[in-house]
């Protein structure tokens, strides 16, 4: 009986120490995780004509830093023309740049001795440290694109004097634009396959929101917030937005909302669901049969539709200049009412937040090269989507052969 009864004890306390072990065990984990927090990289491409935009910008994000918790990590990579600085990584806390560590600091060498912002070897090094000493819990981690940005244009990224471009322009250490150089966004896609799924990628820079860049980018992110359309200069209101960028829900909404507000409605705004891409890219396909079903020409006229960039600079409005389509006025236009409104259906469950906006900043005459069309909200689909031209006007032969290097060109055609 006394045997029974210490054996039972014993067996008792040995369950118990383990059941102690294991809640430690699983509190610590727990504990470790939360410990990691979020963490969101605002990477600033600023090496340009931008450059006296980078210290009001973060300013902003001191100032939204302190609305931040502990675990919370804000960090910027910060690339610009001034006089011997090389660009650097840090964290932003309670209103204060701290742990500043420069591209030697991180081990990281350019691939031209430029140190550009657009050069691979610089982006997937800082981002690869960023993540690595800043890590998450989960997928959430976000990314802040700020600097210029052409949607899916290309070209050379190791030819200067780019006249196409996607993200990123860095006129390198002679600060000239003359050697501007950028990264495509295949580029893009390519280094962020190497890095942690995001929670979101906001584009604070123009003409992001385009079929192509979503659909390339689909699984690299939950979310892409940006604009079809140029932005204005000072960007998105970073000190009230920060928090956002850390929150949960709906956040893209209440992001997208400030933007807005920020800029008194003068800017389309959109967010978009990557993991309905697909869905939008065999709807579309389908649509585009539709729409070349019924052509009695080559090519689709686009008079008098939405586009949010006119790639001329002259003093005069040449349409064949016109890119960056609206993709919905371009169905509604042209594709049979029923294919228009199933197309319409499945890229709604895409957009999760949008804004429409009548006129938008843009770094050329409004009423010279924007004068062509009419926005109302039926018009206005928050996304573009680029429709094959002439090769004969102006540079659609270039934007014709480039198109096909994209993902979404190989599914829609």
């Amino acid at each position: 009986m006394i045997m029974k009864q210490y054996t039972i004890s014993f067996i008792a306390v040995i369950l118990m120490i383990l059941g102690n072990v294991a809640l430690t065990s699983c509190t610590e984990t727990v504990d470790d995780m939360a410990d990691k927090g979020k963490t969101v990289l605002v990477y600033m491409a600023g090496k340009n004509d931008l450059k006296d935009l980078i210290v009001p910008d973060l300013n902003e994000m001191k100032d939204g830093s302190k609305q931040l918790s502990d675990n919370d990590n804000l960090l910027v990579f910060v690339c610009r023309n001034k006089k011997n600085e090389t660009p650097w990584l840090a964290r932003i806390k309670n209103g204060e740049v701290i742990d500043s560590v420069s591209l030697s600091d991180m081990g990281i060498i350019s691939s031209d001795d430029e140190n550009r912002a657009s050069d691979p070897i610089v982006m997937e090094g800082v981002m690869h440290y960023a993540f690595s000493h800043y890590p998450a819990t989960g997928n959430n981690y976000g990314l802040v694109l700020w600097g210029h940005g052409s949607g899916w244009l290309m070209n050379d990224e190791v030819r200067p004097r780019c006249s196409s471009r996607a993200y990123g322009v860095d006129w390198g250490n002679s600060q000239n634009y003359r050697n501007g150089r950028w990264m495509n966004i295949t580029t893009l896609k390519g280094i962020l396959d190497d890095m942690p799924h995001l929670k979101f990628i906001m584009a604070d820079c123009c003409n992001f929101m385009c079929l192509e860049n979503l659909y390339e980018l689909r699984n690299n992110c939950d979310y892409i917030i940006g604009s079809p359309a140029e932005i204005p200069g000072q960007g998105a209101p970073y000190d009230q937005i920060v928090p956002d960028m850390f929150a949960d829900g709906k956040f893209y909404a209440d992001i997208i909302d400030k933007y807005y507000q920020s800029v008194k409605g003068y800017l389309p705004l959109t967010a978009v669901q990557t993991s309905e891409m697909e869905h939008v890219a065999q709807a579309t396909r389908q649509a585009l049969q539709a729409v070349k079903s019924t052509m009695s020409c080559d090519y689709v006229d686009m008079t008098g539709l939405i586009h949010y960039y006119h790639t001329d600079s002259g003093d005069d409005f040449f349409p064949e200049y016109n890119i960056f389509y609206d993709a919905g006025d371009f169905f509604l236009a042209n594709a049979p009412q029923d294919v228009y409104q199933q197309w319409k259906q499945v890229l709604d469950e895409a957009i999760v937040a949008h804004r429409n906006a009548m006129t938008w900043s843009t770094d050329k005459r409004w009423l010279k090269k924007y004068s062509d069309f009419i926005v109302i909200d039926e018009k206005m689909h928050g996304v573009s989507m680029f429709v094959e031209q002439n090769p004969a006007k102006g540079d659609y032969a270039k934007y014709n052969d480039d198109i096909k290097q994209t993902a979404w060109w190989s599914v829609v055609n």
